[in-house]
C-alpha cells in the first residue's frame, strides 16, 4: 500500500498529535462546581498547556508540509 506521505512525516504527525493530547490534558481539571475553585485560574491551565497544544498544532502543520530531501 503506498502512501501520500513518507513514513518520516506519518512519524512526526503521530508525535504531533500527541503533543496536542498532552496539552489538552494539561488543561483539564476538577470543575468548579458550587464552590468557588481557584484551580480554574492556575498557570498550567490557563498558559501552559494551551501553549503546548499551540505548539503541537503548529508542529503539525510542518510535519505535513516536511520534504526529506531526495537521495
Amino acid at each position: 500500500m503506498k502512501h501520500s506521505l513518507p513514513k518520516l512525516n506519518l512519524i512526526l504527525i503521530a508525535v504531533s498529535f500527541l503533543i496536542i493530547v498532552i496539552g489538552f490534558i494539561l488543561m483539564t481539571g476538577a470543575p468548579s462546581g458550587e464552590e468557588f475553585n481557584e484551580d480554574i485560574f492556575s498557570v498550567r491551565r490557563i498558559t501552559v498547556g494551551p501553549m503546548i497544544a499551540l505548539f503541537g498544532f503548529v508542529s503539525m502543520l510542518v510535519a505535513i508540509f516536511y520534504r526529506p530531501k531526495q537521495k
